[in-house]
């Protein structure tokens, strides 16, 4: 039972949590409605500041935003924007119930900084949970039941990160064979030739106790399927432990995932990837409109940046590479120059000193950058010229990076996958360690990105840039 205690406490969540997110998202509504609505003399700003923020925290909480569960696990802006979009109708329904008096200007103007507030708050106490989980803090335990090869694979997928809740303690092993992921086999369950019973259960829920693990595992296999693991789901349910069974799918988004059941059987439907249709067209138009708009904003600024980098350096202000876009197509990607002129001739002679573990050339002191454009570099100004080519229709403002046509040569099945949809200005890896991840991890989260892309996603990872541009971490 101390073994047990002591992992309870590890779970929990600081206790400031949910009393810091009740007061911080009440405050945030009700401070500014109360302060516009005295400032335009709108009938009983104090009253309305109070409906506000009530309204506010009753449509959070009717969706779980500040359960236990939920709490300071997503620090996600479309899930605010709903809220808000939400709280909108609600307010307006009840100021022509009321036949309320209240400017509808004033009102949106008051309830605008509510979101900001709600933002910052919850990616703040996202942040402070995902490092008090890399300190082995807030975690929950498993227990994982599988064949060993399978159990391997989970442990080392939960091994790799650290934004999630769930620490792998132990194994239990169905057969014999031996596991590679250095954790502790505690016990092995019967493999082939092994009947449905009580000594699963038995096995499983003694690991778990003597382990302090409050979940269990189950990766289904050959050995344990059907009545098998229905009779220890039965079991570990009878004794209060959670149970969750890992169908063996990875990188793919919930919202693709539809349970349904025939004869008796438990279906996962997984939608493919979205390819076509209107929000392919809503995707589309966003980059355009979005391309010109950031192109005329941003124009003062590429006069400078072009003057800069001809006064640092003998050459144009501009450098264009051929690069390979969706379905392979190549196209003239452009960019602001940020090394000496010519110095592509010169990468033969660096690819010894090459610090990337796949097919990119990266060097974190590569000799052929010039001063102007290290700077570039480090915030992502060289990438400015590239608007152009979402406007001509060969990028994307989110997507993977386009890569060069010697890359593409080396790719295999899995990597070409990449080039399934347009490259991206800026994604996934721009906003996740940029230079600093290895290869692998580049390829993850392109796949990730291509199976599973929603318009809500690049919302997320275009606000997620602004922070990774300042930041400035991984860019050489």
């Amino acid at each position: 039972m101390a073994r047990k205690r002591t992992f309870l406490k590890q779970e929990e969540k600081a206790g400031w949590y949910l009393p810091t997110a009740l007061l911080v998202d009440a405050l945030g509504v009700a401070l500014p409605v109360g302060a516009v609505f005295d400032a335009t003399d709108q009938p009983r700003p104090g009253w309305c500041a109070v409906a506000a923020a009530a309204a506010w925290l009753s449509i959070a909480a009717s969706r779980n935003r500040y359960s236990r569960r939920q709490l300071a696990e997503s620090g996600s802006v479309i899930a605010v924007a709903r809220d808000w979009v939400t709280l909108i109708g609600v307010l307006a329904v009840l100021h022509v119930v009321a036949g309320d008096s209240t400017s509808a200007a004033a009102a949106l103007v008051a309830l605008l900084p509510c979101v900001l507030v709600t933002v910052v708050r919850r990616k703040a106490m996202h942040r402070h949970l995902l490092a008090t989980r890399r300190e082995a803090q807030a975690v929950r335990r498993v227990l994982v039941v599988g064949e060993t090869t399978a159990a391997d694979h989970i442990v080392g997928h939960l091994a790799r990160r650290t934004d999630h809740e769930f620490v792998a303690v132990g194994i239990c092993a169905i057969g014999e064979g031996a596991s590679a992921s250095g954790l502790p086999v505690y016990t092995r369950l019967g493999g082939a030739g092994a009947r449905p019973g009580p000594d699963d259960a038995a096995a499983v829920l003694e690991s778990a106790d003597t382990l302090g693990a409050d979940l269990i595992f189950v990766a289904p296999g050959q050995h344990m399927a059907g009545e098998r693991l229905r009779r220890l789901s039965w079991a570990l349910h009878d004794n209060g432990r959670p149970l969750a069974v890992l169908p063996g799918l990875t990188d793919v988004s919930r919202r693709r995932v539809r349970l349904a059941s025939a004869a008796g059987l438990t279906l996962m439907h997984v939608a493919p990837p979205i390819r076509r249709g209107l929000p392919s067209v809503l995707k589309t138009v966003t980059d355009r409109v979005g391309a010109l708009a950031l192109i005329v904003g941003f124009s003062p600024l590429f006069t400078l940046v072009a003057l800069a980098v001809r006064l640092d350096s003998k050459g144009p202000a501009f450098h264009q590479q051929i690069r390979i876009g969706k379905v392979g197509r190549p196209f003239r990607m452009w960019k602001f120059r940020t090394m000496i002129d010519g110095a592509e001739r010169l990468r033969g002679e660096l690819e010894s000193a090459n610090e990337n573990d796949g097919h990119m050339f990266k060097m974190r002191k590569d000799p052929r950058v010039t001063r102007v454009g290290r700077f570039l570099r480090r915030y992502s100004l060289d990438e400015l010229p590239q608007l152009f080519n979402v406007l001509a229709g060969h990028m994307s403002l989110v997507g993977p990076r386009p890569p060069l046509p010697e890359e593409v040569a080396r790719y295999d099945e899995v990597e070409m996958r990449r080039l399934s949809v347009r490259p991206g200005l800026t994604g996934l890896w721009q906003v996740s360690g940029r230079s600093d991840l290895s290869w692998d991890e580049t390829v993850a989260l392109d796949l990730s990105y291509v199976d599973n892309w929603s318009l809500a996603r690049d919302v997320d990872v275009m606000a997620r840039t602004l922070r990774a541009v300042v930041d400035g971490r991984g860019a050489y």
